[in-house]
């Protein structure tokens, strides 16, 4: 039971530690950028990236926004709001996929969210639904008035986590006219149900954990936390899901990087245990593609989603053959087959 507790990740671990206290290589990229062929200077002509800040429900949120090449602000460009996954950060996969579109000639916008990476929020690490649905409504405000951006073309693309809560943003903002999710990740489910359904059993208990979190966090005590603050290469090894096994490698090995943590206040959980990505999905009227691998022990999720969302336009569910959840993250052979499908899809609806 422990080991399998361990595996899944979804054992309520209370913890202090956040991962800032772990060593980690200088991240040699100017932009603080750690995924494969990262931009590492703007060139004139080239995509450019540009770091930039604003403000959110009275919270300072950090973004790369990244320009085509020979970007010209008099001119209109489409654009794509980039929602990363849980548990990452812009400079990640969020950046990749924002920079691979940029350079297919939209105008594109990676965020952290609230309470997460570089932005703005304290308990550090709270990770609420209804925080991380605002935080794509914001991306939107913010990139509409973006010098280039014609605001009537506008599309959202959700990772992993980011994909679930871009589901439930789209379902409301209208500003957003066409949608696709890749690996999407449906946190409310996991989070209350267990991975693959695994902890049904304990929903009660894990609910009371949660509201003692809260009530000792109300009075003035300790902060309390879920998740993993570190892993042994051992622990990785033994981890049986390719989700948590692929996952500890990305973001503790490959991809790590210090503002990136698999760690959340368990407080949050008595928002994440009650929502769900599905719920109110039929209000989803855009164009919808959802990418998955084929091999994704994740693929339930994207299944589910995607049979609910009856109201949408011109659906479609896109498979890479061959491809695990973490691996639509950075494989180049399954990113490019990724990006190619994204490039159809929003060079036909915006």
């Amino acid at each position: 039971m422990k080991n399998t507790f361990r595996n899944y990740m979804l054992i309520l671990m209370f913890t202090t530690t956040s991962l800032s206290s772990f060593g980690q290589a200088p991240i040699s990229n100017s932009f603080g950028l750690v995924y494969k062929d990262a931009i590492a200077e703007n060139v004139p002509g080239k995509v450019n990236i540009h770091p930039v800040t604003y403000q959110l429900n009275g919270l300072k949120i950090a973004a790369n926004v990244y320009t085509p090449a020979n970007y010209n602000a008099a001119e209109k460009y489409p654009a794509v709001i980039v929602a990363h996954p849980n548990g990452g950060v812009k400079e990640q996969v969020g950046g990749l996929y924002a920079q691979r579109l940029a350079e297919l000639g939209y105008i594109t916008i990676a965020a952290d969210a609230s309470y997460q990476g570089a932005s703005g929020g304290e308990p550090r690490h709270t990770d609420k639904p209804q925080f991380r649905v605002e935080d794509i409504h914001g991306m939107a405000d913010f990139i509409s008035h973006y010098p280039g951006v014609d605001a009537g073309r506008l599309g959202a693309l959700g990772i992993c986590g980011g994909g679930g809560y871009t589901l439930k943003a789209v379902q409301s903002d209208k500003r957003i006219n066409a949608v696709a999710t890749i690996s999407m990740f449906n946190s409310g489910e996991v989070r209350r149900n267990g991975f693959q359904n695994s902890q049904v059993n304990t929903i009660q208990e894990r609910l009371q954990q949660a509201s003692n979190a809260r009530a000792q966090e109300m009075a003035g005590g300790e902060i309390r936390y879920s998740g993993v603050a570190s892993i042994t290469d051992e622990e990785i090894a033994k981890t049986t899901t390719d989700l948590y096994r692929e996952g500890y490698e990305y973001y503790y090995r490959t991809d790590k990087h210090p503002n990136s943590t698999f760690l959340y206040t368990t407080s949050s959980l008595m928002d994440l245990m009650t929502w769900d990505a599905r719920d109110k999905i039929e209000l989803i009227d855009q164009p919808l593609l959802m990418i998955a691998g084929s091999k994704a022990d994740t693929k339930y999720m994207t299944d589910e989603a995607f049979e609910k969302a009856t109201n949408a336009k011109n659906k479609e569910l896109f498979l890479i053959d061959g491809a695990t959840h973490i691996q639509t993250y950075y494989v180049p052979e399954y990113v490019n087959q990724a990006i190619n499908k994204l490039n159809e899809f929003f060079g036909n609806n915006l």
